[in-house]
This record gives C-alpha cells, sequence and structure tokens, in this order.
C-alpha cells in the first residue's frame, strides 16, 4: 500500500535531543573533544568593559570561526545561515533550536577590533598547540617549511604601476590602504613599489608563480614538526619570495621564543637555497639545512656562467675567460669606498678597453657592453 507523509509540521511541542542527532563520528565530534576554550573569556577579559549590555560570546563566535574554516565557508553572511540551517553546526556552537545566531556585522566589528586587538587567533593557535605536545604528536627535531599562494580579493582592474597612485586622495582611504600606510610608516620599508598595486589591497603582490595569468596573492608559510605533520607555527606575507623566505626566521624564532624548541634540520625547497639563509641556519642558529642550493651558475644558451670566471684573493680581482681581470675599482680614490651595495654585494666589473675587441664577447655579455660579477 503506498504510503503518505503525515502532515507533522503543525504540532505545538517536540520530543528533541539535538545530541542524539549529531552522529557519532562526525568531524565537529573530534574537534570538540580536543578543543578547550574554557580560558578564552579570562584573555579577553581586558578587551570588554565591565559596564553596558552583554556581548555577544566570545565563544560561539570562535566555534562558529572553526567551522567555517573546516567546512571552507568564507562569507560570513553564509556561514551565519548555515549555522542557523545545520543542527550539527548548532550542537558545535553550543546553541539550542531556539537560540538566535550572530548578525554576520558582528563577525567583521570583532575581527578587525577585539579580535585582532588581542591577537587572538595566535594566542588560539598556542593553545591548540600545547594540547598537540602535551599528547607527544611533536618531537622537536625536524621542521619542515613551505608556502602557498592564497588569491587576494582583489580585481585585476583595480591594479595600478606602484609609482602612480596619490596615497592624499580621499578616494583611496580604504580601511586595507590605511593599513598599508600605517604598515609603511611603522616599520620603515625601505624596499620600492612593487611594478603594481592593488588600489583594493595594497599590501597583496602581484605574481604569477602557481603558472598561468597574473593576479593579486598573498603567501601562507607554514612550519611543520615533522614527526606528525604538526603546524608549529605560520605566517601570511605578500606573494613574494623574499618575504616568504625571511618569514621562516620569524617562524623559527617566535617557536623558540614562545615554546623554547629549536630544531637540528630545517627542510625546504630550493627558494630557501639562499647564501643569507644558509648561512642564517648554520651560523646563527646551528640548524643543519636540508635545502637544495638555489644555483643560478648554469646557463641554459650559449653564454658564460659565473663559473667561468677565476677568483684571486691576492689580487683581489676575477679573472675571465680571456685572462682579463675585473675588478670592483679601477682607481684609486683619496677617501677609501666600500663598494658594498645595497643587495650586499660587491660588484667586480672589466675594462670597456678589454672587452671592446674580445673575440668571447658575445657569450660572456650578449646584452651589456661588458662583464660584471657580483
Amino acid at each position: 500500500m503506498m504510503g503518505q507523509l503525515p502532515g507533522g509540521q503543525q504540532r505545538l511541542f517536540y520530543s528533541f535531543n539535538l545530541e542524539g542527532h549529531v552522529p557519532p563520528h562526525h568531524l565537529l565530534r573530534s574537534i570538540d573533544q580536543c578543543l578547550d576554550l574554557s580560558d578564552l573569556r579570562a584573555y579577553l577579559a581586558d578587551f570588554y568593559s565591565p559596564i553596558g549590555r552583554p556581548s555577544i560570546d566570545p565563544e560561539l563566535m570562535v566555534r562558529m570561526l572553526v567551522v567555517g574554516y573546516c567546512y571552507g565557508i568564507r562569507s560570513e553572511r553564509r556561514l551565519c545561515e548555515e549555522v542557523h540551517l545545520n543542527l550539527a553546526y548548532r550542537w558545535f556552537c553550543r546553541l539550542g533550536l531556539e537560540d538566535e545566531v550572530p548578525n554576520h556585522s558582528t563577525f567583521s566589528k570583532n575581527r578587525h577590533g577585539r579580535f585582532r586587538d588581542s591577537d587572538l587567533f595566535r594566542w588560539l593557535f598556542n593553545e591548540v598547540l600545547r594540547r598537540c605536545m602535551a599528547a607527544g604528536l611533536v618531537k622537536g627535531e625536524g621542521f619542515a617549511v613551505d608556502a602557498s599562494i592564497i588569491k587576494a580579493d582583489a580585481s585585476r582592474q583595480r591594479g595600478v604601476a606602484g609609482d602612480e597612485v596619490d596615497w592624499r586622495d580621499p578616494a583611496l582611504r580604504s580601511r586595507a590602504v590605511r593599513e598599508y600606510l600605517e604598515a609603511l610608516d611603522d616599520e620603515a620599508l625601505a624596499e620600492a613599489l612593487p611594478k603594481k598595486i592593488s588600489l583594493t589591497d595594497p599590501q597583496s603582490r602581484w605574481t604569477a608563480a602557481p603558472g598561468g595569468p597574473a593576479f593579486f596573492a598573498y603567501a601562507t608559510n607554514y612550519l611543520i614538526d615533522t614527526e606528525h605533520g604538526v603546524i608549529m607555527d605560520v605566517e601570511a606575507t605578500p606573494a613574494h619570495r623574499t618575504a616568504e623566505v625571511d618569514s621562516t626566521k620569524t617562524m623559527v624564532e617566535r617557536v623558540e621564543a614562545q615554546f623554547d624548541l629549536t630544531p637540528e634540520r630545517l627542510i625546504g625547497d630550493t627558494a630557501y637555497g639562499t647564501a643569507p639563509m644558509l648561512a642564517w641556519m648554520v651560523e646563527e642558529k646551528d640548524i643543519e639545512p636540508h635545502v637544495p642550493l638555489w644555483d643560478k651558475t648554469e646557463r641554459k644558451d650559449d653564454s658564460l656562467s659565473s663559473n667561468d670566471f677565476h677568483w684571486n684573493q691576492e689580487t683581489n680581482e676575477y679573472r675571465c675567460p680571456a685572462g682579463k681581470p675585473l675588478r670592483s675599482e679601477w682607481r684609486t680614490f683619496t677617501q677609501k669606498r666600500s663598494r658594498v651595495t645595497k643587495a650586499n654585494t660587491i660588484i667586480y666589473r672589466s675594462s670597456q678597453t678589454d672587452c671592446a675587441t674580445c673575440s668571447l664577447k658575445a657569450k660572456c655579455c650578449p646584452t651589456e657592453d661588458r662583464p660584471q660579477h657580483p
């Protein structure tokens, strides 16, 4: 006999237990067993007023953000809708069936306000890491480092040349622009403006690192304990190789200061195989590098490489394959000059007279008048 759905939605009272409607092996049940937010209110106490109307419970907002992270819900508006509808999300956030979900604007105000001022997410990250360490999941002997490209929420059409922006224009005074200018003032950054900059998100960087068309992006840099793959630290930077490599120093030193852990070895790809980075690992931190060297000497064309030029310590000069010298200075000055560039290098140049008639000039410097060697 064909059944018929009873019209039971008009009942006034229900016998309902939210706990019984969340499967035993649900992801959020596993996270709930390990997530301890008992100290959260005490940590944030100084960032709330002792008087006035009670705010949204900060633990509720943190739990909702964990749900958004685990299930890839990037929009706070959509996150509020999902928590309102999904029983498992309500259970994890400690909400009953009749409890109201916070408005999405509450998240924006708290993220850009007290959550940022208190460095809440860093505190929460460290608390979770401490629980991992207490459970024996962190060995602390070997760390690995790498970066992932994260596309910025910035349109390609809003990108302009870095030297064409008038930052005094009131139309550009958005929150993202204000934070960018404040960072420039506070850190006194000496680097030049990038070739292309986003007026929507100036701190992002124009990159084509993943391949394909370029776009504005950030890099998330991870420091990972190799024993069980536990993330020890994370640092967001513009999608720029120099910033990504420098963030490794920040993360290693922060873990050392916070948890008194310094790895015996550090694993990374070729991007971390620069001379300054290797020197920092070996000489300053006594860390054994497991990193391929960043060797730029090999040539894909028929031109000469730096290995074809030989160093003479006694005369402080290089010799090219034709036997001609390359020197850092060709005349004596009354006041001695260091010759050290902003990139912390010394440039050795040949004599223009030697190069003018040299038979190897086409291979030596196909795009320049004469060779130079850093």
